[in-house]
Order: C-alpha cells, then sequence, then structure tokens
C-alpha cells in the first residue's frame, strides 16, 4: 500500500467538526460550573489567581482559559492579567440585561458537560480511576493502560491511523531528511510515519519504538506497504527503555500525551541519543506562542486533557524543551496537514 500520496480534499475541517463539542462542553461549564466570567466581571485576575478561585490544577486552567481566550470571551494583557472582552461582559455576566448564561446553563447537566466539569477539578485523564479499564492512551509504570491489553490496544491504534494515514504523505513529502540513513519513531505505533518516510526515501532504514501489542498492528502495516525488510519494531517504554542508534529521531502526536515534566524528560532523552548534527523532530500541533488559540487547536487540547495527561502546547514551549536538551531550533515549521506541523531540533 502507497503511503506517500496524500488525499485529494483536506479532512482538516471534519477533524474540527469531531472535536467542536469540546467548545460546548468548556463553555458552559465556564458559566454554569465555575461562575468563571462572573468572577473576571469583579477584577482581572492572572491565570494562577484564576486558577487558584476555581480550584483548578496548572493543566486544567490553561486548558480552560486558552479555549475561553480562542472563543474571544476573555483577553489577557501585556502583564498576564485575565479580563473579560467586551461580548463576554455584556452577554456572560449574570444580571446583564443581554446576560445568554441562562440560555447556557441548559446544557448543564448534559453527560459531556458533568464529564468535563468533574475532568477539569480532578486533572486526571478519563478511566484512570478505574483500575479494571485503565486510561486509553498513557502508558506509565503503576498506571493501568489500554494499550497492554491486546483488543483494546488494536482498536485504539487502528483508530488513531484515522489521522496518521492522512497526515504521513504530507510528512514524508515535506520533511528534509537529507544525510539520514535511520529514522527511530518513538511511539510510533502503527509506524505509519515511518512506513511513509521509508517508501518516499529508499535508501533509509527505521524503527518504531512502542508498546508489544501496539507493535503487532504496525508489523501488518509495514508489510503491506512492502517496508518490513527495513523497518525495525523495538518492544519497550520511551521513558526507561534505551533508544536504537538513529540520526533522525521522529516524536509523532507523543509530547502532547503528556504533562511539562514527562515532555521535557522525553526530550531530553531523544536529544541524548543522537550523534552531533542528528536531528530530533517534533511533528504536532502548534498553539499560539501566548496560547490564545487558534480555537481548533485550543479544543484539541481539551480533548487531549480528557483522555492523557497532557495538552496542546506552543511551539515556543517546544523550542524551549529542545534548547534545554542542547539542539537548535529551527525558525520554521514545516507543515503537514490536520493543524499538524514538524518542527526539527538540531544537535
Amino acid at each position: 500500500m502507497d503511503h506517500t500520496t496524500p488525499p485529494t480534499t483536506d479532512p482538516t475541517p471534519l477533524f474540527e467538526l469531531f472535536r467542536g463539542n469540546h467548545a460546548t462542553e468548556l463553555l458552559v461549564a465556564a458559566v454554569a460550573h465555575f461562575d468563571v466570567f462572573a468572577r473576571l466581571a469583579g477584577r482581572p485576575m492572572t491565570l494562577e489567581e484564576l486558577g487558584a478561585e476555581l480550584g483548578l490544577a496548572e493543566r486544567p486552567s490553561h486548558v480552560l482559559v486558552t479555549a475561553l481566550r480562542a472563543m474571544g470571551t476573555v483577553a489577557r494583557d501585556s502583564v498576564g492579567r485575565l479580563s473579560l472582552t467586551p461580548s463576554a461582559m455584556e452577554h456572560l455576566v449574570p444580571g446583564g440585561p443581554f446576560y445568554m448564561g441562562d440560555y447556557c446553563g441548559l446544557a448543564a447537566q448534559s453527560p459531556g458537560v458533568l464529564a468535563m466539569a468533574e475532568r477539569l477539578r480532578l486533572d486526571r485523564p478519563f478511566g484512570a480511576e478505574k483500575p479494571d479499564e485503565g486510561a486509553a492512551f498513557i502508558y506509565r509504570e503503576g498506571v493501568e493502560s489500554a494499550m497492554e491489553k491486546e483488543a483494546s490496544a488494536r482498536s485504539l491504534t487502528l483508530a488513531l491511523s484515522g489521522r496518521a494515514k492522512n497526515v504521513a504523505p504530507l510528512l514524508a513529502r515535506d520533511l528534509p531528511l537529507d544525510g539520514a540513513s535511520h529514522v527511530l519513531d518513538v511511539g510510533g505505533g502503527t509506524g505509519l510515519y515511518a512506513i511513509a518516510l521509508l517508501q518516499a526515501n529508499p535508501g533509509l532504514r527505521a524503527s518504531v519504538l512502542d508498546r508489544p501489542e501496539v507493535l503487532k498492528v504496525a508489523a501488518e502495516f509495514a508489510a503491506a506497504a512492502g517496508v518490513a525488510d527495513r523497518l525495525a519494531l523495538v518492544p519497550g517504554d520511551m521513558f526507561t527503555t534505551a533508544l536504537p542508534s538513529a540520526d533522525v529521531v521522529l516524536v509523532s502526536n507523543i509530547l502532547h500525551d503528556w504533562d511539562v515534566p514527562g515532555c521535557r524528560a522525553l526530550v531530553a532523552r531523544c536529544a541524548a541519543a543522537l550523534p552531533a548534527g542528528g536531528r530530533l523532530v517534533v511533528h504536532d500541533v502548534f498553539l499560539d506562542d501566548d496560547l490564545g488559540g487558534p480555537l481548533p487547536i485550543a479544543l484539541y487540547s481539551a480533548a487531549l486533557f480528557t483522555l492523557t495527561e497532557g495538552r496542546a502546547y506552543s511551539a515556543a514551549e517546544y523550542r524551549g524543551w529542545l534548547r534545554e536538551a542542547g539542539l537548535e531550533a529551527d525558525a520554521a515549521i514545516v507543515p503537514t496537514l490536520v493543524h499538524c506541523g514538524a518542527l526539527v531540533g538540531t544537535k
């Protein structure tokens, strides 16, 4: 199967529609469960002050406020204070002549809104409190993961291929790999990104590191694509397993699954495994550097928040972690598809 030919139509609007429910959940939660707009009408606050008043940790505070800013309801000034926009002041503060908060409140008890409000308060991914089921998209010692069970690992891995099969051809076409002989795809899942790179670069070899049950799916994709002889499948834990030697390390839509300490640790591990001149490719979505949007990424961040230990991050955050790890980050991001892009750091 060919994984180097992009789709003829752009699926991005369909992905945006799929994630659009999070706009309703976050807005209604802000109005009906956290009283955000009445609080900010009283006085401007920093993110930390608002989070403390709402009883929210740092990660849910970022997810909620980024979305509200992207919706045009909250603004941030030059010193980081949050306040209401004119639209929010007129329509979302209780007692005003054009208040519509009660209308939003019609959805306050809907299952999606209740679940979002609970996730914001708990700051834990869906399933983390259910030991028999496990958290779907994460693997960490001491946390039951659905990626360790054959049926659920296969189902989730194949589901995630719905994005990868659309995006991988663009990454393979536009990511410069001059001089590279071996690519390591960390947390590569289906292996579709590595497979597309192999098909586009006949002299290349690649390895995919992931959980054993996940790699069963990758083996099937590699065989169907005719590149199994150039693709090594490495079972392990990305945070503890020794990384195979490679001159390019790819982390594609992986870092957003982890909190800031996890991201910094994984970037440092990948950077340490590179030779001088080696490249770390962060292929992901990117929030604006001021964490104020855009809205599609803010809503995707909410989806990540509910299912993983992470959120969406900005290019500035990624560049900071690359610099900490001793890498020089490119100024430009190579766009792919579905809001994704590749940011390259060189050792």
